[in-house]
């Protein structure tokens, strides 16, 4: 997987990225067919020193976005990936429940096939 991060306004320390890294590399344990992730960090002075995360997954199907702003960076980053984490849960729930319904209606087509 691909990540690309973005910092607006702020420097990218090795700390922040190695942070950054590590909590989008426990979103690919969740679900292993991410192809990219784009997180874009800004800095807004003129809202009382505000930081705005925003993050976008590249899923195959539609992609998952997510966004928090929060005064302290790495608990906007927190709440960005756990806005995320959700979503992906979601995704992996729809994803599965469509599987197991085509299954089941082709075991019942088969079982009407042979009566």
């Amino acid at each position: 997987m691909q990540i690309h991060l973005s910092p607006r306004h702020m420097t990218l320390t090795a700390a922040i990225h190695s942070y950054v890294c590590e909590k989008i590399a426990h979103l690919e344990t969740m679900t292993p067919t991410i192809i990219a992730a784009h997180i874009v960090l800004m800095h807004d002075e003129t809202k009382k020193d505000r930081y705005v995360v925003k993050a976008h997954l590249a899923l195959p199907g539609p992609d998952i976005y997510a966004q928090d702003a929060e005064n302290d960076l790495y608990a906007a980053i927190d709440l960005t990936i756990s806005k995320l984490s959700q979503q992906l849960r979601k995704y992996k729930t729809k994803t599965l429940e469509v599987k197991k319904h085509k299954i089941r209606a082709a075991k019942e087509a088969t079982k009407r096939g042979f009566k």
